[in-house]
């Protein structure tokens, strides 16, 4: 089964602003080690061959991922070499009105290896929507954030997705959930 690795949403402004003065600081560091968790990711998928997409959420002009602007754009850390995809979508299902599903049919991929941004909105939506057609997930236990929200701050959120999603199936499709030093390629 051909895997690939799908990084969600990892865009220089997706947790801009999103937590308190006091817990911004606290969002932004965890934030830097996810993303270098992914980019490790990304480095041992290219060195196996296998393929990387990056999805990336096209904002409105008042959004905060606004199409073209400095928030908009995948962070350095990750951003695409010439032999990734880029999905753009406007929705938290990147599959939704995407040609997601047509690119990973072009590379035979089966089998996602999931990280990114937001836990609890683009991850898990997208996560629970490639089980459904199909698509096998493991979904890196480490390598998703989110902000705060309300009264549940992020490591929380995190924690309850990866509890929630893990085992999550339908049909012969299902969800595993790893800590990013344990994914090989």
């Amino acid at each position: 089964m051909t895997k690939a690795l799908l990084i969600i949403d990892v865009q220089n402004a997706i947790l801009s602003g999103k937590g308190t003065l006091e817990r911004q600081p606290h969002i932004d560091a965890a934030l830097e080690e996810t993303v270098a968790r992914l980019s490790m990711l990304q480095v041992k998928a290219r060195t196996a061959g296998v393929p990387v997409v990056l999805v990336q959420h096209d904002g409105d002009k008042d959004h905060r991922l606004a199409v073209g602007t400095h928030g908009w754009a995948i962070r350095d850390e990750i951003a695409p070499r010439e032999s990734d995809v880029v999905v753009h979508k406007k929705s938290c299902d990147s599959f939704f009105e995407t040609d997601l599903a047509k690119r990973l049919a072009e590379r035979s991929a089966r089998h996602l290896i999931i990280g990114g941004c937001m836990s609890q909105f683009c991850v898990d939506t997208t996560v629970r929507r490639a089980v459904t057609l199909g698509y096998d997930v493991t979904l890196v236990a480490d390598g998703h954030m989110t902000a705060d929200s309300g009264s549940l701050p992020f490591p929380e959120i995190v924690a309850h997705h990866n509890e929630t999603l893990d085992g999550f199936d339908a049909g012969r499709a299902k969800v595993s959930v790893c800590p990013a030093a344990e994914i090989a390629f």
